[in-house]
């Protein structure tokens, strides 16, 4: 197959490029009094302005017929009809079926999987409400106070950030998350809980999953040893494909709420992972988050190109990456609510799109996913914007800003959006040295001291971003943006020629774990990681 970089859409983009790399986006304003709107879209109460891009209209009408000569409309169809977008492992991609109306259809291999997928929902809601309303109580009689979560990856990122990014609104048994292997996590919260009172819910498709399941046994001894082995179906539920594994840990198969291998577990919070959402906040809260994520499908699936905000936002991140250098993508919430969004973000993106073949099992000769990373506004601000506004590499950043806070100090988010507003405009705007030099003179500097102060104070500037809007953060609009970057991913995968729906890069350091722990079939390993693992072992203490 001939390489995407000898395509003639490609080579359009990178000859434009070479173009807008010397030109400010500053300067685009000036020129286009109406830019500021018009480099905007709407979808599902989400507002975008991308204005501040290094994108003019041609660059723009490229990136869309790039988006045609990968066939983009082509590949969002095959998604939503059920095809085996995932090549490797011939599956289907439903994650949209998830959040489905009873009334839509999703086949897979020709069969509606939505009255399946609400059938769960259903049993989830009543599981829920008996949690929550204390129909359904522990081994002693007491009603559950607390839920704790046992999972790791897709089936910890997605509960952990929207039960805390929504962690006002919870009404019900209080959630917890425990996901690392490292001990020290689950010791330092159950020496916070009582047994009589915590039902763990243990998230693992397989049900063999090693942290979940390391997890899990001691969660059960722990809560065994206060309450006896009678107590584990009162207080264990699983979510998981596997029931038999789940019954043999004790887990009854009316507590084992089903997924399928059509779910990816970085699109799994939609399924029946997200039963500790649905336990704290309620079903109809839970409706609501998915209900913001069906309409982003909607709008995915149906919008064109140029007013379709996942399209755009992947667009975009492919011109950054491959045509104008951007090193990496930040993401900017300013929300400390939103202080998980990043962790999510992270395994959607970086699991889903960091690949170096072709879904055709091809070498890719493009950078693909940059690394994305980030953290909450004002607090960024004093950590690695410097780098930002003055270091030497681009870096592309998503400022997102809930314009409603949720507290009662409006002074407060008065000031925190215009932080926001502020550093995006800084990035933009950069500061030229003659503007320092008035500033310092200003001040009363002058001479060589003055000259030799102005090169530390000049700005750049010219650097892209995206700022998300949206009225408040509800489960609604955070399932709506979730969707959004869900579609985001979808998009620069489709430009990459990538399957992001698999990560067998997470597989050879399992393997090498298992095998490193099995002592009677110890593995060959290789010198530096020998004497690791010699003089680790030395001191462990069990």
């Amino acid at each position: 197959m001939p390489s995407i970089t000898d395509s003639r859409a490609w080579t359009d983009l990178q000859a434009h490029a070479a173009v807008m790399r010397e030109v400010r986006t500053l300067n685009l304003f000036d020129a286009d009094a109406t830019r500021a709107t018009r480099l905007s879209c709407d979808a599902a109460g989400l507002y975008l302005d991308y204005s501040k891009q290094r994108v003019d209209d041609t660059a723009l009408q490229l990136l869309f017929a790039l988006a045609r000569q990968q066939d983009l409309q082509g590949w969002i169809e095959r998604l939503f009809a059920g095809a085996h977008v995932n090549v490797t492992e011939d599956r289907a991609a439903l994650h949209m079926a998830l959040r489905a109306d009873a009334r839509d259809v999703f086949n897979d291999r020709g069969v509606n999987v939505v009255p399946q997928v609400h059938a769960v929902l259903e049993r989830m809601a009543v599981f829920a409400d008996s949690l929550r309303y204390g129909q359904w109580r522990g081994a002693t009689g007491k009603p559950i106070g607390d839920i704790v979560n046992i999972g790791i990856g897709g089936s910890d990122f997605g509960p952990r950030m929207v039960c805390g990014a929504l962690a006002p609104m919870i009404d019900g048994p209080r959630p917890h998350f425990v996901s690392n292997i490292d001990g020290s996590e689950l010791h330092a919260l159950l020496q916070r809980l009582n047994p009589e009172t915590t039902l763990f819910v243990v998230a693992s498709k397989t049900f063999t999953t090693q942290e979940t399941l390391s997890n899990a046994m001691h969660a059960r001894a722990w809560l065994v040893s206060s309450l006896g082995e009678e107590a584990v179906p009162r207080h264990f539920a699983a979510v998981s494909s596997h029931v038999e594994r789940a019954g043999k840990f004790g887990i009854p198969a009316y507590n084992v709420f089903e997924f399928w291998d059509w779910v990816g577990g970085r699109y799994s919070l939609w399924s029946a992972v997200g039963l500790p959402i649905m336990v704290s906040l309620g079903p109809i809260r839970f409706a609501e988050l998915m209900h913001g994520a069906r309409v982003m499908d909607q709008h995915f699936r149906t919008a064109s190109p140029e007013q379709n905000m996942p399209v755009l936002m992947g667009l975009l991140s492919v011109w950054n990456r491959n045509f104008l250098g951007c090193e990496s993508q930040v993401l900017a919430p300013y929300s400390q609510r939103l202080a998980l969004l990043t962790g999510w973000a992270q395994q959607l993106e970086m699991e889903s799109n960091g690949k170096g073949v072709t879904r055709a099992g091809e070498s890719l000769d493009v950078a693909t996913t940059p690394v994305l990373w980030g953290s909450v506004g004002t607090n960024a601000q004093h950590a690695y914007f410097q780098m930002l506004h003055q270091g030497t590499a681009m870096h592309a950043v998503d400022f997102i800003l809930p314009v409603v806070g949720d507290h009662p100090y409006h002074d407060m988010h008065r000031k925190l959006m215009a932080n926001c507003f502020a550093q995006s405009s800084a990035l933009l705007r950069g500061k030229t040295a003659d503007e320092v030099r008035a500033e310092l003179i200003e001040k009363g500097l002058s001479g060589d001291a003055l000259e030799a102060a102005i090169p530390h104070r000049v700005f750049p500037g010219n650097r892209p971003s995206n700022t998300l809007l949206f009225p408040r953060i509800d489960p609604f609009h955070l399932g709506a943006l979730l969707a959004l970057y869900e579609h985001r991913t979808f998009v620069e995968s489709v430009m990459w020629q990538i399957n992001p729906f698999d990560q067998w890069g997470v597989e050879l350091g399992k393997q090498l774990a298992h095998q490193i722990l099995d002592p009677d079939h110890p593995v060959p390993v290789d010198p530096s990681t020998a004497e690791l693992m010699r003089r680790s072992f030395m001191h462990r203490n069990d």
